[in-house]
């Protein structure tokens, strides 16, 4: 819906294919869906839920067995985002590396995105060169 034609509206590193598609494997599921909703300190969180059927209006990234779909709310909004699964001592989860975001709380689990308006001149702008 808002992506460049021949560019994946987001990336997935290789430790979250590995992750995903195990989750796919393991739960039966045709993927993860991906959103964002009203909430947190900073105004918006991103959602991940499994996903049982692909909705026709979903943006679908397919990489080596993981399967993503991109809610059509949130389509704009994730453009460009590289999503990775990182380990660490204290915890384990996925990563969201999005450029459209403008601030994040001090937790990191909401966060504040640029305008509309900015982010359609900024696509139009790339979209040009």
């Amino acid at each position: 819906m808002f992506g460049i034609p021949g560019k994946s509206p987001v990336t997935i590193t290789p430790a979250a294919v590995t992750h995903i598609a195990r989750l796919m494997e393991k739960d039966g599921k045709k993927g993860l869906r991906i959103g964002v909703k009203k909430g947190g300190c900073a105004g918006m969180e991103y959602t991940m839920d499994y996903a049982d059927e692909i909705d026709p209006n979903d943006e679908v990234v397919e990489q080596d067995g993981a399967r993503v779909m991109i809610a059509p709310m949130a389509q704009m909004f994730l453009f460009g985002t590289e999503i990775d699964y990182e380990t660490s001592l204290l915890e384990s989860g996925f990563k969201f590396r999005n450029p459209n975001v403008a601030d994040a709380c001090g937790c990191g689990e909401s966060i504040k995105f640029k305008d509309v308006e900015e982010l359609a001149a900024e696509r139009a702008s790339k979209d040009a060169s």
